[in-house]
């Protein structure tokens, strides 16, 4: 097969939910794939640290983009004289061709903007109400991430299941246990972090009910001694101000930190630092911090709803995120049952390691080697 591939994410979009996926795909494809060839879609002038093989050519979009494909939906003529026999695009579909010249598959990762339409951008929400139908009627399969994303889908687009392939994220092989120290010294030395802390990475979303976890983490520090911080990490989207608010309102300012984006190579150190992770996230279609945080041998607090139970199984402190008093002593659960948290270390630990790129990229491929012979 010819297989074509959006690849701009890989891209623009390192180090996001999207953007690793993207990244991994290509990356393992390249690893395991010795028969097929490729044609990725990129940005002009871009480039990427993967040591292509021959299997594997570059496109560059002439087209201006502004860095964001969520600005330009459709990249006119991209697939004119290229001879694809199959065409993948990884982002939701945001960019697939109008014009239908070969088997189309998308990944959807999730259908959020139709569940919380309130928690996603205007330019967002426009698209999944006013692009996304017209796209998913010209797929012919689509990949997403959890079962629980198969079954929204399905139901949201009255979309054939047995057209729906679930392939699950992996944590990136530079998420494993770290020396503890020498990771606490890094991210003291570079953000100013000491002592012990509870530790969010992820969006500023409504959805992410950063809310939730600053009023439970008020309750939590009148039953905790210690000097304990809860750290914040993430893009400082329009929701900040937000959430800086609350935590001033609440008292509790300077026991919250927000140091904004980390850069992916100090990721693995700030998840090594932590004493505990928390995602209480109201709605996931997969949930890859919680996997990152478990690979990292760092136990996890996680909501009981959408698809983090199925995710996450028996490994993390599952509670009910709309619930403060429930997430407040799961907290203080996951800081002080020694017992408990060397039991959630390890089963982290055992079931991050079932989560593997390589896997992704090996069910990805035989989905576009079953939809190329039915199609």
């Amino acid at each position: 097969m010819r297989i074509g591939i959006d690849a701009r994410a890989a891209k623009l979009y390192r180090g996001t939910g999207i953007g690793t996926y993207t990244y991994q795909l290509i990356n393992c494809l390249n690893k395991i794939d010795t028969i097929n060839d490729y044609l990725l879609f990129m940005p002009e002038a871009s480039n990427i640290d993967i040591n292509f093989s021959n299997k594997f050519k570059i496109n560059n979009i002439n087209e201006k983009t502004n860095n964001n494909f969520w600005d330009q939906v459709n990249i006119p003529n991209i697939l004119n004289n290229k001879s694809i026999e199959l065409y993948h695009v990884p982002q939701n579909g945001v960019g697939l061709p109008l014009e239908k010249t070969c088997p189309f598959i998308i990944t959807l990762h999730d259908v959020i903007p139709y569940k919380m339409p309130d928690t996603v951008s205007d330019r967002y929400l426009h698209i999944f109400n006013e692009e996304l139908p017209s796209i998913v009627s010209i797929c012919d399969a689509i990949i997403t991430v959890s079962n629980f994303s198969k079954n929204d889908i399905a139901k949201t687009f009255n979309f054939p299941a047995n057209k729906i392939y679930v392939t699950y994220l992996a944590a990136e092989n530079i998420y494993r246990p770290l020396n503890k120290e020498l990771s606490k010294k890094i991210i003291k030395n570079t953000y100013g972090i000491t002592g012990d802390f509870i530790l969010y990475v992820g969006g500023f979303s409504p959805r992410k009910n950063i809310i939730g976890l600053l009023h439970a983490f008020k309750k939590l520090i009148a039953k905790t001694p210690n000097d304990l911080k809860l750290v914040i990490a993430g893009t400082k989207g329009k929701s900040y101000k937000n959430y800086k608010s609350c935590a001033q309102k609440l008292h509790i300012e300077d026991k919250v930190i927000f140091p904004g984006f980390i850069p992916i190579n100090y990721m693995p150190y700030l998840y090594n630092s932590a004493k505990l992770f928390a995602y209480l996230s109201l709605y996931e279609g997969f949930g890859l911090p919680p996997v990152e945080a478990m690979a990292c041998g760092v136990p996890v607090v996680s909501s009981n709803v959408t698809s983090l139970p199925e995710i996450l199984n028996n490994c993390s402190l599952l509670v009910d995120p709309r619930d403060e008093d429930k997430i407040c002593d799961a907290l203080y659960k996951g800081l002080n049952d020694e017992n408990l948290r060397k039991n959630l270390i390890h089963k982290g630990l055992s079931i991050s390691k079932n989560f593997i790129w390589e896997n992704t990229a090996l069910s990805t491929l035989n989905i576009y080697k079953k939809v190329f012979k039915n199609t």
